[in-house]
């Protein structure tokens, strides 16, 4: 039988950039899923217009240029709201089919999912070491890193390396991280890192003969309907696609239609840790057939089995929140998916830069969502004190847990607390 679930996905970006025309090819249309008015899945649509007017004032504050918002259940949309407009400089109104760069949410909705498919396919076991697939990755130690541990980021990999400017080529940067040190032993401590995500890109590539973002299109994105998702997208497209911020460290430009994160850069723009550019309506079927137990329609995509290994916590190291990639709620503390709450969500992943998707594998509906944006303005929380930032920094997401809650916890929380470059919100 189906599992009844419900789906909350946000996809709420705010990008900096100059205007531009649409000209050119449109993206192709995203289908997403149907949709269904919010008393007909048992949702109130009081408290929705409450979220989309609270992302509106946020939007009318400066906190983000835009964003879209995609609430929905039982494999029903219920909402979707674009809301401002593509960036700072860019009075266009964002539209449902906006692409974003989906930043570390790539590690998600793409390298998770590849390594889902593995297993279910026998090609790749999540105890074994990494070494099997990847023999380039030696050093003290790394024998026993597992498959596991770098999904769930404890495999004792430092957090990030420059490659933007100590490496000069895909190959060199990939080296590096095959390389590099481990900082401790594997399984004994949490560090979020995009080694980890580079290095099991290099496991699916090797394990499945070909290019990551072409595996990608031909087993996840082509069978599920999500023409917008890919890695580099083509010009073409550049239009349909709002700016993230100019770049004053590496590429000293402008970006738009360009991956944002520098290590993927120095890859090429493919990467296991970002890259992927999508839109809110592909989202919303990928989390609906994660939340369907891996199926969309008549397609299996994904065992049901092998999702609720890889969405259930995992208790590496102990006391960790973390799932298989995915991260769940925190009963004290911090993760990425926020606090733990009485309908909790399975799964959760935020992108600094872009998007956060939260999946409630439930029957009732929970009002959360978060927003990451590109900003250039100072703003203080009880948390930290922050610069201003020249050009546009990270920042850190804000929560709500009920409608009810909605203005207390702005008073708690900022929406855009600008960050130092390199400091990734996880």
């Amino acid at each position: 039988m189906t599992r009844r679930v419900t789906l909350t996905l946000a996809v709420l970006i705010a990008a900096c950039g100059r205007p531009a025309a649409k000209e050119g090819a449109p993206v192709p249309t995203s289908a997403g899923i149907p949709r269904a008015g919010p008393s007909s899945l048992g949702l109130d649509s009081t408290r929705l217009a409450d979220v989309v007017a609270y992302v509106r004032a946020e939007v009318d504050s400066g906190a983000f240029p835009g964003a879209v918002l995609a609430v929905g259940r039982h494999g029903r949309l219920a909402l979707l709201a674009p809301v401002g407009h593509y960036g700072v400089d860019d009075p266009r109104p964002v539209e449902v089919g906006t692409l974003y760069d989906l930043a570390s949410l790539t590690k998600v909705v793409g390298l998770t999912t590849a390594c889902m498919l593995l297993v279910d396919s026998g090609l790749l076991e999540l105890d074994a070491p990494i070494e099997h697939y990847v023999p380039t990755f030696r050093g003290s130690m790394k024998d026993r890193v597992t498959v596991r541990q770098l999904l769930t980021h404890s495999a004792g990999l430092v957090a990030d390396l420059p490659l933007y400017d100590s490496t000069a080529t895909r190959a060199a940067a990939l080296a590096a991280v095959d390389t590099t040190t481990l900082v401790a032993p594997p399984g004994t401590k949490y560090v979020y890192s995009d080694l980890s995500a580079i290095v099991l890109m290099q496991a699916v590539e090797r394990v499945t003969g070909e290019p990551f973002d072409r595996f990608l299109a031909r087993r996840v994105f082509g069978p599920l309907g999500m023409p917008a998702t890919r890695f580099l997208p083509p010009a073409s497209s550049r239009d349909w696609i709002a700016p993230t911020e100019h770049d004053t460290v590496f590429r000293h430009r402008w970006l738009r239609g360009e991956v944002h994160d520098e290590s993927a850069a120095r890859l090429g723009g493919v990467s296991g840790n970002a890259g992927l550019f999508s839109n809110a309506l592909d989202l919303s079927r990928f989390a609906a057939m994660l939340l369907n137990g891996g199926a969309w329609d008549t397609l299996q995509l994904i065992r049901a089995e092998t999702v609720a290994e890889f969405t259930t916590r995992q208790n590496l190291p102990p006391g960790s929140t973390r799932a298989l990639g995915w991260d769940t709620p925190s009963d004290s503390g911090y993760s990425s998916a926020g606090a733990a709450t009485r309908a909790r969500a399975r799964s959760c992943h935020g992108a600094p830069s872009a998007t956060r998707a939260i999946l409630v594998p439930r029957s009732g509906w929970i009002p959360t969502a978060t927003c990451s944006s590109f900003c250039s303005r100072t703003v203080s929380t009880p948390h930290e004190q922050t610069r201003r930032s020249s050009g546009c920094g990270r920042t850190s997401p804000i929560w709500w847990r009920t409608p009810s809650r909605i203005r207390s916890s702005r008073r708690r929380y900022s929406t855009t607390v600008c960050q130092p470059r390199r400091d990734k919100s996880r």
